[in-house]
């Protein structure tokens, strides 16, 4: 048996010194300071980020085709309503958080560009008579 071979370990090299910072430049006279990204419903067109009451669920149809005056975000919405959809699949569509896009939605409903539908809801329980006409038809087969 031959015995293990080791490795001379190398020193490593040394990381070169950080370079200093430089000041962001100033701005010229005149213009104004650069400013924060600006808030995510300004893709709405909305100044005042109003929003209507909606959740998750809400299903959103299109009452119209987009018209050539509306945002590619608005246009795109409307395409995608031709059926109903919830909310969350159209901020799931479209890659915008459930903020920006009821501020978006609250906007087209506004315009009666789109119907806001509230989402179906199960009962509980089942029918009794449908219960019943199953079992019937269950004990004739």
């Amino acid at each position: 048996m031959t015995p293990p071979r080791r490795k001379r370990r190398e020193p490593k090299p040394e990381p070169p010194p950080p370079r200093p910072q430089t000041p962001d430049p100033k701005p010229a006279d005149g213009e104004a300071e650069p400013k924060n990204p600006e808030r995510l419903y300004t893709v709405a067109g909305s100044e005042d980020g109003a929003r209507a009451e909606l959740d998750l669920v809400t299903l959103i149809v299109a009452r119209d085709a987009p018209q050539m005056a509306a945002s590619p975000e608005q246009a795109a919405v409307l395409r995608l309503c031709a059926n109903p959809l919830s909310v969350a699949e159209l901020s799931a569509y479209l890659n915008l958080p459930f903020s920006a896009m009821t501020v978006l939605l609250t906007e087209l409903i506004t315009a009666e560009l789109v119907q806001v539908r509230a989402p179906v809801v199960r009962r509980a329980l089942p029918d009794r008579s449908l219960l019943e006409a199953v079992m019937h038809g269950l004990q004739r087969l």
